[in-house]
């Protein structure tokens, strides 16, 4: 698999989703977790599906467990946390490992595109956020400190393009 449209996931109720249903959209796509000091940023993701979701941005969050063990309740638990508590009315995901060898093929393929800081291809922990471009092309790998608004820019940039 070498470009976007050829991977598919489940989504957090287990329907599956077809990323090749989401050609010529803008993806924001952000490994999550409930428990974690950047969790908030649920906040400002939602509120970047709701300023963009109608223009072509469509935010997508995978929970994982990876760091910290900051996202172990169940799919459905997830869920309604997202939900109860930041109003998530993105896409979320079921749970995946996105570094080592079971990670998400989609995440193998994320990392190799956008390979973080001094060209290490392992995310370092949860809200690594990638933009990929109308085309499929991933634009951008921002950092967990990275604020969903400090985005807004370069998603307006791909919305346009």
């Amino acid at each position: 698999m070498t470009a976007l449209k050829d991977f598919a996931a489940q989504r957090i109720d287990g329907t599956p989703l077809s990323f090749a249903d989401l050609q010529n959209q803008v993806l924001l796509i952000v490994n999550t977790a409930s428990a974690c000091g950047f969790t908030p940023q649920f906040e400002g993701l939602e509120a970047l599906h709701q300023t963009y979701g109608s223009r072509g941005l469509a935010v997508i969050g995978f929970p994982c467990n990876q760091f910290g063990a900051q996202d172990s309740g169940t799919n459905a638990e997830i869920g309604a946390f997202c939900q109860r508590n930041y109003g998530v009315s993105f896409t979320m995901m079921e749970k995946v490992d996105v570094n080592g060898d079971n990670a998400h093929p989609l995440f193998k393929w994320l990392k190799a595109e956008a390979p973080g800081l001094l060209g290490s291809e392992g995310i370092k922990w949860n809200f690594t956020k990638f933009l990929v471009g109308k085309d499929g092309h991933v634009l951008k790998r921002y950092a967990s400190m990275d604020a969903p608004a400090k985005l807004a820019k370069d998603i307006e940039a791909a919305l346009a393009a």
